[in-house]
């Protein structure tokens, strides 16, 4: 008695896993409430009056405008997920706008709760992702790259690292659209060597197999 409850358990479990995603809506709409007009703190947004709800919570304008590629990367993320547009609570979808100056770089990344589709609309972009460590440790992780046209789109599967590099002489943009209401996103070179506090010394050194000024070089780009 106690196994098969058992793996009834494990098996419930899996499915809970296997169908896991952004709440599914139980009415026509949940427009978000902002953060800090919010009496509790929920997995999500809570739901705005449907008596106060207006055309305009279903409505975000000036994806037109290019963003602001004066940086180091030469790119720019512009983002519309939940925070920004509420009448996407409970949709499961956002959209990001990215512009990419001359030979600029959207870094290795990974959003942890959304797989992404992008557009390219200008320019030419390499693009790529790394699949997750294979279970025998002599197998390499494996690189899938494609280089992109205007009208090409893309697929980047959920946590999953991946980039996008402008490898043309002109400026270039894109369109992603992603499979949650707050994908969430994790710059790699960012999280390991610019963490708050930073991760230990002898931690990167043995991770990297470098030397310990190696890794305080790279740190530093970060403060």
């Amino acid at each position: 008695m106690a196994v098969r409850l058992l793996i009834s358990v494990l098996i419930i479990s899996l499915f809970s896993f296997t169908y896991a995603s952004d709440p599914a809506p139980l009415q026509d709409f949940c427009v978000a409430v902002k953060d800090d007009e919010a009496k509790v703190f929920v997995n999500g947004k809570i739901c705005k009056n449907p008596n106060m709800v207006s055309a305009n919570d279903f409505f975000f304008p000036g994806l037109n405008k290019p963003g602001n590629t004066s940086n180091a990367l030469g790119s720019k993320v512009t983002l519309v997920n939940v925070n920004q547009f509420p009448g996407l609570n409970t949709l499961g979808i956002s959209l990001v706008r990215i512009d990419y100056a001359p030979y600029g770089l959207n870094a290795p990344h990974s959003h942890p709760r959304a797989s992404e589709f992008l557009f390219c609309v200008e320019g030419t972009l390499f693009v790529g992702f790394v699949t997750s460590n294979p279970e025998d440790p002599n197998v390499k992780n494996k690189l899938f790259t494609k280089t992109l046209y205007p009208g090409d789109v893309f697929v980047f599967p959920q946590g999953l690292i991946h980039f996008q590099y402008n490898v043309g002489k002109t400026n270039a943009f894109a369109f992603a659209g992603l499979s949650s209401q707050y994908p969430g996103v994790i710059t790699i070179a960012n999280a390991v060597f610019g963490s708050d506090p930073p991760i230990n010394l002898d931690v990167l050194t043995k991770a990297f197999q470098v030397d310990a000024n190696v890794i305080k070089y790279l740190q530093a780009q970060f403060k």
